[in-house]
């Protein structure tokens, strides 16, 4: 009976989506977590301060954030030396590029496509989102409600399971290419309304598809946290559309 009451008072929407998300970790925890980890990323890290990158991170990174609704946002964008092309967000308004990928967004739409798809994944709140359904997996019964207990907190296990890469096939992993696709959804309206082409989004994943041809090509998509580059390229497509008209919005703006 705790964990049904305890999931019906979680239940939530996701931004321009609609989906339906169980959310048990408040948006203050969430982002207290966000801070603590990005300040240990950047003690562990190389970061890159100067340069045409750095300039051109602070640069889009600005405006996208600028509309995108994450209320108490302490945005931050950092470049870290690294030689796998990824990027993350963390909640609070932390981001991290790595130098790595900057070859394959190639300029600045580019790269406002892989800023927007990150910051949709933390206005979504997919962490949070993330760390309550391992509560659900993991803990169950007490554990789950001494988990939600105020002297409880949420454990170092479910915050790596929140950003880090699933457990459990056929649950977590499932469930996070949902959530990538859905940072696709996000990230194109985004980078459309702060007046960036969105079509250089379909462009840039074809080229992060090429990438990934040329290693082998990616995982299957049943042992993958993230969509086959096809599948996301369709989804783009098929929003592109409505993406089109926030751009040409965007434009009458500026």
């Amino acid at each position: 009976m705790t964990i049904l009451c305890s999931a019906l008072a979680a239940c939530a929407t996701a931004p321009e989506t609609g989906r339906r998300q169980l959310l048990l970790v408040s948006p203050a925890e969430e982002a207290q977590l966000g801070l603590k980890a990005f300040d240990r990323i950047k003690r562990e890290h190389q970061v890159v301060r100067r340069g045409q990158d750095a300039a051109m991170l602070q640069r889009v990174g600005g405006r996208i954030s600028e509309v995108a609704a994450l209320p108490n946002a302490r945005w931050e964008f950092v470049l870290f030396e690294e030689d796998s092309p990824n990027a993350f967000a963390l909640p609070g308004g932390k981001v991290g590029v790595y130098t790595a990928i900057l070859p394959i967004t190639k300029d600045e739409a580019g790269l406002a496509t892989v800023i927007g798809h990150e910051i949709a994944h933390a206005v979504a709140r997919h962490g949070a989102e993330r760390m309550s359904h391992g509560m659900l997996v993991q803990l169950g019964g007490a554990g789950l409600s001494a988990a939600l207990g105020s002297d409880a907190g949420v454990t170092g296990e479910l915050i790596m399971q929140a950003y880090g890469v699933g457990s459990q096939l056929g649950v977590m992993l499932p469930y996070s290419r949902t959530q990538e696709l859905e940072a696709d959804e996000l990230g194109l309206l985004y980078m459309a309304r702060a007046g960036y082409d969105p079509r250089e989004a379909i462009a840039f994943w074809k080229r992060f598809a090429a990438y990934n041809a040329e290693r082998g090509g990616a995982p299957p998509a049943f042992l993958s946290t993230h969509p086959l580059d096809q599948r996301r390229i369709a989804q783009l497509q098929r929003l592109m559309p409505r993406a089109m008209a926030e751009y040409e919005m965007a434009r009458a703006r500026r």
